[in-house]
């Protein structure tokens, strides 16, 4: 395989209109699964700021400021509880049947609590009971090897957990299912429908050109801060904090970080990251027009980049995507600091069945962030390309193409594009959610200069 650095200019993949709508059947489709494979008389969904992704994908409301739990339980019982700031917020769910009850822990501290100050009332006022048994879904879980008792290992806070018990007493019972929603290869979360592909699209779309706005737009002499301002935020839910940072070749890129006053000077390495729900782009470079070494470097990292896109398909192993990856990284002295590609969606991350030797399978309707962080990299350089895909099988392609002619339309150019300028030609069902697909421009201040594989 050959790579080259050749000017190459992003076109317009077309307008995106308005944010498509998931509809309210969809919300309805999706508990009735979550409920029904759990198994229990209730299933009770956590969700707080940072993790909010369940129950989002359940109902369209994610609580702000504090803490949430939907509660699933017999005859179609919807109940959500939220916090005293969120109760408001609660119209915008779109799950039909949900009553809303307000349970004042749930809520900042000092704020009001004298109504509704007990949670463990407020699971009886919901309906639960003494001897029912209670699926708790938290925002991630334990693994068998990782504890004795995992299926009692609750990632959500203590407290809630001892009302839950409380609340079923000793003929109840409680145990984690999070598993429901989130094991990598049969989670109910981790396969998304075609109208929940076309509104991650337009996200991931308007997040890839943001960040393409920072990186094609930087200028010598810019602060950080005048670097980001150049993406143009017009108030889009973010899954991540915005990252920029750059170093001088004495420092580490510490790519996690926020934007400071810090001035680019030419041969700095630079990181860029802009995340909205439904997506992520981030790319990485050196803050220059040229650099022979670097750029040797940075082809066998294309190299890895071109192995996940032409391995990953429907009913693939996550390990041997892992291993397609990892194997041709290794050639340039290269391997991935994580996970070679994640699961995404209303959370930039929430599991992967890319994994050493992972007998997960990939499957229709999995959304990916192609996320293949190289290392070792010297201190002073940095690297990376990511974009968000989405798998899709005829059918779904089919239905996407039927129900969002204009999203397919765009995922179509943008698989051209890759093809015909790139020099990767994608399987089928590999659909590209991202503006900027595989777009990777080593040197930001020749950003049209971008690595192509040659035919």
């Amino acid at each position: 395989m050959t790579i080259s650095l050749t000017s190459v200019r992003l076109p317009d993949f077309g307008s995106l209109g308005e944010r498509p709508d998931i509809p309210v059947e969809i919300y309805d489709a999706r508990v009735r699964a979550a409920y029904d494979k759990a198994g229990c008389d209730w299933l009770a969904v956590y969700a707080d700021r940072e993790h909010f992704g369940n129950i989002a994908f359940l109902t369209g409301f994610e609580p702000r400021f504090e803490e949430a739990f939907l509660l699933l339980g017999p005859n179609d019982k919807r109940v959500l509880l939220t916090g005293n700031e969120s109760e408001s917020y609660a119209p915008l769910a779109r799950l039909p049947g949900m009553s809303v009850l307000l349970a004042q822990t749930l809520s900042l501290m000092a704020q009001d609590r004298s109504r509704f100050p007990r949670f463990s009332d407020r699971l009886g006022d919901a309906g639960i009971k003494t001897g029912d048994t209670i699926g708790l879904v938290g925002w991630k879980y334990l693994e068998p090897f990782e504890d004795d008792a995992a299926e009692t290992g609750y990632f959500v806070p203590a407290v809630y957990v001892q009302a839950f018990q409380r609340a079923v007493g000793a003929s109840g019972g409680l145990r984690d299912a999070t598993h429901v929603l989130m094991h990598p290869e049969n989670g109910i979360a981790v396969t998304i429908d075609a109208d929940q592909i076309a509104a991650f699209e337009w996200a991931a779309s308007r997040s890839s050109l943001a960040m393409w706005r920072i990186v094609s737009g930087v200028q010598e002499g810019d602060s950080e801060f005048d670097a980001v301002a150049r993406m143009g935020y017009a108030g889009d839910p973010l899954n991540v904090h915005t990252m920029f940072a750059s170093a001088s070749k004495s420092e580490p890129v510490i790519g996690l970080r926020s934007a400071t006053g810090r001035k680019l000077r030419r041969g700095d390495g630079v990181t860029t990251a802009v995340g909205h729900w439904g997506g992520l782009s981030s790319r990485a470079g050196l803050f220059d027009v040229a650099n022979d070494t670097f750029l040797a470097i940075a082809k066998g990292y294309f190299q890895g980049l071109i192995s996940w896109y032409e391995t990953a398909a429907i009913g693939v192993e996550g390990g041997t995507l892992h291993e397609a990856v990892t194997s041709t990284l290794a050639k340039a002295k290269l391997k991935p600091a994580l996970n070679p590609g994640h699961l995404g969606g209303y959370e930039e991350w929430t599991h992967s069945p890319v994994r050493p030797g992972s007998g997960d399978r990939i499957r229709s309707g999995m959304h990916f962030q192609v996320d293949i962080i190289p290392t070792p990299i010297a201190d002073g350089w940095a690297l990376n390309c990511e974009d968000a895909v989405v798998l899709a099988d005829e059918a779904l392609r089919a239905e996407l193409e039927i129900k969002h002619p204009a999203v397919f339309k765009r995922m179509a150019a943008r698989r051209d594009f890759m093809k015909n300028k790139l020099g990767v030609d994608l399987r089928p069902d590999i659909l590209p959610l991202s503006s900027t697909p595989l777009y990777f421009a080593p040197f930001w201040l020749e950003s049209d200069n971008v690595l192509v594989r040659d035919r």
